[in-house]
Parts: C-alpha cells; sequence; structure tokens
C-alpha cells in the first residue's frame, strides 16, 4: 500500500455577507498536510461504500466536500453543512451520511490536534 497513491480533501464552506468563509484541508500520501481557513465513527473503509445522491444538497448555509484517493480509487462527496447530528437523523440516507458526519468530525479532531501540536514545540 506504501506505493499506491494517497489523498484526502475535506472543504467546509459557504459565501456570505462577509466573503468566502471557509475551511479547508489536505492529506497527501508524502506526509504533508495542507490546512486553510479565513467513538459512533466505523471504519473508514465504509465511507468507499457510501453514495452521496440522496443527501441534502448545497445551499445558502453553504457545503462540505470530502474527497478520497487511494491508488486508482478516487470517491467525492458533497452535501449541505450540517449542523448537527439530528439533520443526520432526519435525511432521506441518515446511515450513509452518518458514517460521512463522523468520519468529518474525526478529520476535524485530528487536523486541530495537529495545529494545536504545532503551536506547543518550543524551538530548540
Amino acid at each position: 500500500m506504501a506505493d499506491q497513491e494517497f489523498y484526502v480533501r475535506y472543504y467546509a464552506g459557504h459565501i456570505g455577507r462577509y466573503g468566502h468563509e471557509f475551511l479547508e484541508f489536505e492529506f497527501r500520501a508524502d506526509g504533508h498536510c495542507r490546512y486553510a481557513n479565513n467513538s459512533n465513527y466505523r471504519k473508514d473503509s465504509l465511507i468507499r461504500k457510501e453514495n452521496d445522491d440522496k443527501w441534502p444538497r448545497k445551499n445558502v448555509v453553504g457545503k462540505q466536500e470530502l474527497e478520497i484517493r487511494l491508488g486508482n480509487e478516487h470517491i467525492s462527496f458533497e452535501t449541505a453543512k450540517l449542523g448537527s447530528l439530528m439533520e443526520v437523523t432526519d435525511s432521506a440516507d441518515p446511515e450513509g451520511l452518518r458514517v460521512f458526519y463522523y468520519l468529518v468530525q474525526d478529520l476535524k479532531c485530528f487536523i486541530f490536534s495537529l495545529i494545536a501540536l504545532h503551536f506547543k514545540i518550543k524551538p530548540i
């Protein structure tokens, strides 16, 4: 698996009265992590079986995107910004959207932990 291409990108944002407000980060196989901004979770491999056809469409509140590339497999999802687990439960595909929701929560926790760790390290 080490020689396979790996890439994960997440975006959540909207354009409103204060301009383009967003959070975006990506992970690459070469170890680089890019971050930008202006457990009920099952295995992440299950996200590969999901389909966003029945998920809420982007709206004025905003959208979320998740893109994953692993070797020759490439998947991407787009849905409205989700404010709570209640929105997931009330959707047309609650099981699939729940997998997405918890994976995104875990990715956010991971990236924010990396950012916090970066600022805690004291230079030599």
